[in-house]
C-alpha cells in the first residue's frame, strides 16, 4: 500500500459525502493556484536551500543546517494538523523512518502552525522527528511556497470546524503548498515535490530512493 492510494481512498471518500456545491468550489481553488505559477516559482533540483533555524514543538529551536552538518535533511512542508492529508502524508513518513535514518539523513516537517498546535501534531500521530513552526509563513515564503486562502474557501473551511487564523496564530490565512524536498550536506536540493493540489504528496519511498542515490553518488 502506497501513500498515493491512501490519499486516493480518502479522497474518494470525501466526495461521496461533501456537496456538489462544496467540491466544486474547492476544486476551483486549486486549479486557481495551480494556474497562478506558484509551482514554477518554488525551489527546484539543483537550488540551494537558504538557512532554517525555526521553534520545534517543545520551545527549542532546529538549525537545519546543523542538521545538514551531520547529513542530508528531508523537509517535509505541510498546512496544518487540521488537514487530513496532511496527516496521512506524516504518518506515512513516520513509517519509513527508520530507512531515512539508515541513509544517515535527519527528517524534519514544517508548517506555519503555532508550537502548541504542532505539539498536538507530533502526539496526535505519535512522530519521532521533529516539527518546526514557520511563523508567519516566513521560510515557506523564501521557498516560494507561500499563498492565501481564497476567501471563497473560508467558509467551507469553517463548516468543517477547520479555524485557520487560530491554528497559525494571525489573521492572514496564508498557507504554505505542501512540499518536500531531500537536501544533501551542501545544501543543495537533490530532489523536490510540490503540487498546488493538496491531496498530492510525495511517495516516501520516493524520498528514500532519492537518500539512497544521494549516498551512492556521494561515495559513502
Amino acid at each position: 500500500m502506497t501513500l498515493s492510494t491512501d490519499l486516493d481512498a480518502y479522497k474518494a471518500q470525501f466526495r461521496t459525502k461533501a456537496p456538489a456545491d462544496v467540491q466544486a468550489v474547492m476544486a476551483q481553488a486549486t486549479d486557481d493556484l495551480a494556474a497562478s505559477g506558484i509551482i514554477d516559482r518554488s525551489l527546484k533540483v539543483g537550488d540551494t536551500l537558504p538557512a532554517i533555524a525555526l521553534p520545534n514543538a517543545t520551545g527549542g529551536r532546529v538549525s537545519v543546517q546543523a542538521a545538514l552538518a551531520e547529513g542530508p535533511v528531508v523537509i517535509a512542508f505541510y498546512r496544518g494538523g487540521w488537514c487530513p492529508y496532511c496527516n496521512m502524508e506524516l504518518h506515512a513518513l513516520q513509517q519509513v523512518l527508520p530507512e531515512i535514518k539508515a541513509a544517515g539523513a535527519t527528517l524534519i516537517a514544517i508548517s506555519p502552525e503555532t508550537p502548541d498546535s504542532s505539539l498536538s501534531t507530533r502526539e496526535k500521530n505519535e512522530l519521532t522527528f521533529e516539527v518546526l513552526t514557520d511563523d508567519k509563513n516566513a521560510v515557506a515564503r523564501e521557498l516560494g511556497l507561500v499563498f492565501t486562502l481564497p476567501e471563497a474557501l473560508r467558509p467551507i473551511y469553517s463548516g468543517f470546524g477547520i479555524d485557520i487564523p487560530a491554528y497559525n496564530g494571525d489573521e492572514s490565512f496564508e498557507l504554505p503548498v505542501p512540499a518536500t524536498y531531500v537536501v544533501a550536506p551542501n545544501g543543495e536540493i537533490v530532489y523536490a515535490f510540490a503540487d498546488a493540489d493538496y491531496t498530492q504528496r510525495a511517495e516516501p519511498a520516493d524520498v528514500v530512493a532519492a537518500l539512497k542515490q544521494l549516498t551512492i553518488s556521494s561515495g559513502v
